[in-house]
């Protein structure tokens, strides 16, 4: 079964600093950023969590199962890690009220505050997410280590920014999410030898693989900050596309931080670059090699109608400084995007 490949590093050049991630749940904090404040009204509960040592998933079933709701009525903006220290905002159903939720009393969940909001919580719905990392065992002085970060996330801050890969949890603990993935979409296994929820998880996981294996060959060809012509570029802080009609004078443009190219999460309504342009090759080769086309994607329906996700996004923020006998990282990423990447650029070892 084929297995995702690291992306290539970007900041090859710089020297790494080795060292464990994740030594404690205190040395990977994550705080989510919302994207609003409870309303005060209405019949959900919004509450803001910290959680350690549990998945958001296992959050929102403790939590629902002592509040005597189903868990499927739970929302959440984006999913945590479970070796990590996090705060995030969580939805509770009717009739749950604030009062219920600031009482709850449970192993490894802390409510920090609950409100009246008028409706669920969905998936995406959060401005970013900050981060706040130590790394221990390091292979070089803290000192030197806080030097050699600093230069990586200097080189993360050039447009057009940190490239913006799945990383490794991504694709499972075993690390076949994709490839199973890949059997729903070729047919090779029906959709009923998975639970409804799974199906979304691994077809999203091949889509991801494919993505990743795009931004690779991007890396590897030396093209992650040139623009291609038939590239579809994204505005920097917009959501709209646009096809590139003029390499040249998008080129300018991405030099100054003002657009982003962007790569493809393959589905028959992705939109896609002008056939026989560059950067339609590009795409179509990616298909190509794995033996499937766009319209393969039609098998799963609605699990992967298609969409286009920038190659590099913004990293804020950007600090790091030496801590006793560690390193002390702080960045602020947009949604969907993984600190894992960042990472692998500054240790230049493979997470454990």
């Amino acid at each position: 079964m084929r297995q995702p490949q690291a992306l290539p590093l970007i900041t090859a050049d710089i020297p790494g600093v080795g060292g464990v991630v994740r030594q404690m749940p205190e040395d990977f904090v994550v705080r989510e950023l919302p994207a609003y404040e409870p309303a005060g009204t209405g019949d959900h509960v919004l509450a803001v969590v910290e959680k350690r040592g549990l998945t958001t998933q296992d959050a929102a079933r403790d939590m629902a199962r002592a509040l005597g709701v189903s868990a499927r009525d739970v929302g959440t903006a984006g999913l945590k890690d479970r070796h990590a220290v996090t705060r995030q905002q969580i939805s509770l159903p009717p009739p749950v009220t604030p009062e219920a939720v600031c009482e709850l009393d449970l192993p490894g969940i802390r409510v920090i505050s609950a409100a009246r909001h008028p409706h669920k919580l969905k998936t995406g719905h959060l401005a970013g997410n900050q981060f706040a990392l130590r790394i221990r065992e390091l292979d070089v002085a803290p000192s030197q280590a806080a030097e050699r970060a600093r230069a990586v996330l200097a080189a993360l801050t050039q447009p057009p920014g940190c490239p913006n890969g799945y990383g490794e949890q991504r694709f499972g603990a075993a690390g076949d999410n994709a490839a199973r993935g890949r059997e729903l979409v070729s047919g090779a296994r029906s959709l009923r030898s998975e639970p409804p929820r799974r199906r979304r998880l691994l077809v999203s996981a091949y889509q991801s693989m494919l993505f990743n294996e795009y931004l690779r060959r991007r890396i590897e060809d030396g093209l992650f900050r040139r623009v291609l012509p038939g590239d579809i570029l994204q505005p920097a802080g917009s959501r709209g596309l646009f096809s590139c009609e003029d390499a040249q004078a998008e080129q300018a443009r991405l030099e100054r931080g003002d657009v982003v190219p962007t790569g493809p999460m393959f589905g028959p309504r992705m939109r896609g670059p002008a056939p026989g342009s560059e950067a339609g090759e590009r795409e179509r080769a990616i298909l190509e090699a794995d033996g499937i086309d766009v319209g393969t994607f039609a098998r799963v329906g609605k699990l992967a109608p298609g969409a286009r996700r920038p190659i590099a996004i913004p990293l804020a923020g950007a600090e790091a400084a030496a801590a006793d006998d560690a390193l002390e990282l702080r960045f602020t990423l947009p949604p969907g995007a993984y600190a894992t990447v960042v990472l692998r650029e500054i240790t230049k070892t493979e997470p454990a």
